[in-house]
């Protein structure tokens, strides 16, 4: 979907259509609601967060879906009720484009990892 490699999360966003758009910021509102003192990136050609110099999140937009990672094993299985009927990989959940991003549990899964990452 993207026409050039983005510098900053901006441009990365600038680089969908409207409806995609919105939620990517969505998404990027509740990091920065969830973790003030993160500092925004491009990591693997991705919007990226760091925090005490590691990956706290990052997020991309797909043809169908909008992925969060990482989501570690033990993430998977703390909020696996809330995880249930989202597809995703090992290290991601996905979200469908086509629907409302569930902006709590994008939340409760930042939440999650400022614990570990402050445990780290």
């Amino acid at each position: 979907m993207q026409s050039s490699k983005p510098k900053n999360i901006d441009e990365y966003i600038a680089n969908f259509p409207s409806g995609v758009q919105e939620a990517l910021r969505q998404i990027r509102g509740v990091v920065r609601e969830a973790a003030p003192e993160a500092e925004e990136t491009i990591a693997y050609d991705m919007p990226t967060f760091n925090l005490n110099g590691t990956y706290l999140i990052y997020f991309a937009a797909w043809k169908k879906h909008i992925a969060l990672y990482p989501v570690s094993a033990a993430l998977a299985e703390s909020l696996k009720a809330d995880l249930e009927g989202y597809k995703g990989t090992k290290g991601s959940v996905h979200f469908p484009i086509d629907k409302p991003m569930p902006l709590e549990l994008i939340a409760k899964i930042v939440a999650w990892r400022l614990e570990e990452n402050s445990k780290s």
